[in-house]
């Protein structure tokens, strides 16, 4: 906008091509309504008689005599609804900046409220630069924007409050805390860690002062982030600054670490522990909670359970969430009579088992091959007056596919459809799979119509599977075909896809066609893993290529792969046991070494 239009605009808004003049007010609405029957006639909600008035003439002529803001406001808001007036920025401008004036903070609220959820499209830029044209005050523009913001954020467009932020450090205007930590939730809930990070260092750049608030919804986006070592940091910098960590700031850490997983992450986990209990921080129930399921996902049952003793301990009692972890981490490590005991006890301390309890018990007696014990627990789930879900029927029908029971399989299907549970995906994959391994064609085919017709697509794992069955039985060229179809229905085939079928290809003896999905997958911008290594210097092994086994094993080497358990059991049976020693200098005591 030119110097001349914003020097008009500002005359409009001051009102200066309008006289105070009684007279010449009359000829701007029908009715011969002054100033003060106008204002009375608002202040009474007589609007029928205020329906010929010319809104942005009134308004000026309120703002001239020095109305109350409230009063202009409800005329305002009255007239943009009923005579769908359509006020300038500037305008709007004027009428904020009065209210801040007459300290009508609520009022303000709600009407910034009502105006980013009426879908105002005006931008953010816009807006700031209508508001410092209205007014130079830095206070008052500076509580304006940091009501916007909260605004932006309630109305769930925390991107447009990030936007507000950051002009706000831009014009120099002040931010309050309340109003940045609600940002910064938003930002987390939407996984915009960066973000987070940037408002984190601007808070303190602009010396707001952080309250334990903020540096919670800062520790938990950084932890979702997976950036523990800044968290870590985070946490220092709160000491620091005198603001002393609560039990839900060591538990935000805590479950970081636990939800990271991999090596040394869950003694991280352990010794934010020890250090909170050190600085008199009692833990609750989450906090073992979060533990005990930490180490059971870390395959670390006897930790788990020694957590499960000083939970105890400090007097805080097991819930169901508690027991379902263990139970279920006692099933993922075989441990079925030790989960049923587990169940048993939980049940004589007053808790109720719930669906998930049962999951992961059938889970557990499925991938023993115990199906039969699985299907009793199922049908005690009903006498509990509970309710299987998906992922109940889904194990089930799993393990009676995986067995070769189909009949059993699609009438867990039925009764499943029979109460009202939908089959989701999984299920599908499921039955596509059991019937791949009975080479019914015609069955897969009929499934996968249904699925479709149920408005559900095949996806990567339905495709993995259908790649994995048709290689297992000798149809490794057939198996490829199906990338070509995953590409033409928007499905990017996986590291799982690309080293299945190389595998296939290796199993035939197809080195050629093995090397060239390599080169394929490559182009896809998908860099060969240890997996990948592992199936193709198997299969030179195989065809008795060792020389070319052992350059492949030499490039992962150089990649910085890390050669894992399936890579020195292939060097030792395929390699070092048939006489050929490979060249791998620095690595020898590791592949010799490793029973």
């Amino acid at each position: 906008m030119s110097l001349k239009s914003f020097t008009l605009a500002g005359n409009f808004l001051n009102g200066k091509f309008f006289s105070t003049n009684k007279r010449v007010f009359r000829s701007f609405c029908s009715a011969n309504l002054t100033i003060e029957d106008i204002t009375e006639l608002i202040r009474n909600h007589h609007w029928s008689k205020l329906k010929n008035t010319d809104p942005n003439t009134v308004i000026l002529q309120l703002f001239n005599s020095d109305a109350d803001p409230v009063l202009i406001l409800r005329y305002f808001c009255w007239s943009t609804k009923e005579l769908r007036a359509s006020h300038s920025l500037l305008l709007t401008g004027r009428l904020l900046h009065s209210l801040v004036a007459a300290k009508k903070y609520p009022k303000i609220r709600s009407f910034l409220h009502m105006f980013v959820k009426n879908g105002n499209f005006t931008s953010v830029s816009t807006i700031f630069h209508a508001l410092s044209t209205c007014s130079d005050s830095l206070c008052r523009n500076s509580i304006i924007i940091d009501m916007l913001m909260l605004a932006y954020v309630k109305n769930m467009k925390p991107h447009l409050g990030f936007e507000a932020f950051k002009r706000a450090g831009d014009y120099g205007l002040k931010s309050s805390v309340l109003s940045c930590n609600q940002l910064l939730r938003a930002l987390v809930k939407e996984g915009k860690f960066e973000d987070v990070e940037y408002v984190y260092k601007e808070m303190k750049r602009r010396r707001i002062e952080l309250n334990l608030d903020s540096f919670n919804f800062v520790l938990n986006g950084l932890c979702k982030a997976g950036k523990l070592n800044k968290a870590s940091d985070i946490m220092e910098d709160m000491k620091s600054l005198g603001v002393s960590p609560k039990v839900v700031t060591y538990n935000i850490l805590i479950d970081g670490y636990c939800k990271k997983g991999g090596i040394g992450k869950m003694y991280k986990a352990d010794a934010v522990f020890k250090d909170m209990v050190e600085n008199g921080i009692l833990p609750n129930e989450v906090t073992f909670n979060t533990l005990i399921d930490g180490f059971c996902k870390d395959e670390n049952i006897s930790a788990a359970m020694k957590v499960f003793e000083e939970m105890g301990s400090h007097g805080i009692a097991a819930g169901v969430v508690t027991y379902n972890s263990l139970i279920n981490g006692l099933c993922v490590d075989g441990k079925l009579d030790e989960a049923v005991a587990l169940r048993d006890e939980m049940m004589a301390s007053g808790l109720k088992p719930n669906v998930v309890t049962y999951n992961a018990l059938i889970n557990g007696f499925c991938k023993k091959k115990m199906v039969e014990k699985a299907r009793a627990l199922f049908d005690d789930i009903s006498e509990q007056g509970l309710s299987p879900s998906v992922i109940t029927y889904n194990t089930l029908i799993d393990a009676y596919c995986k067995e070769g029971r189909m009949e059993d399989a699609f009438a867990m299907r039925n009764s499943m459809l029979d109460r009202g549970v939908l089959p989701d995906v999984s299920t599908y994959n499921c039955l596509i799979a059991g019937l791949y391994r009975e080479g019914n064609v015609e069955g897969v085919r009929n499934i996968m119509n249904e699925m479709v017709n149920n408005g559900m697509r095949a996806g990567l794992v339905t495709y993995n599977i259908l790649v994995g069955a048709l290689c297992k039985v000798g149809k490794s060229k057939k198996a490829v075909s199906l990338l070509d179809e995953m590409f033409k229905v928007g499905v990017s085939p996986s590291h799982v896809t690309y080293n299945t079928l190389m595998d296939g290809y290796c199993r035939e003896g197809n080195l050629v066609a093995a090397m060239n999905l390599r080169k394929q997958m490559e182009k896809e911008k998908k860099w060969p893993n240890i997996v990948t290594y592992n199936v193709l210097i198997k299969g030179f092994c195989q065809k008795g290529k060792l020389e070319d086994a052992n350059g492949l094993l030499n490039e992962l080497l150089e990649k910085g792969l890390i050669p894992n358990q399936t890579t020195y059991q292939i060097v030792r049976e395929e390699m070092m046991e048939k006489g050929f020693i490979p060249d791998i200098e620095g690595h020898m005591y590791n592949i010799s070494g490793t029973s």
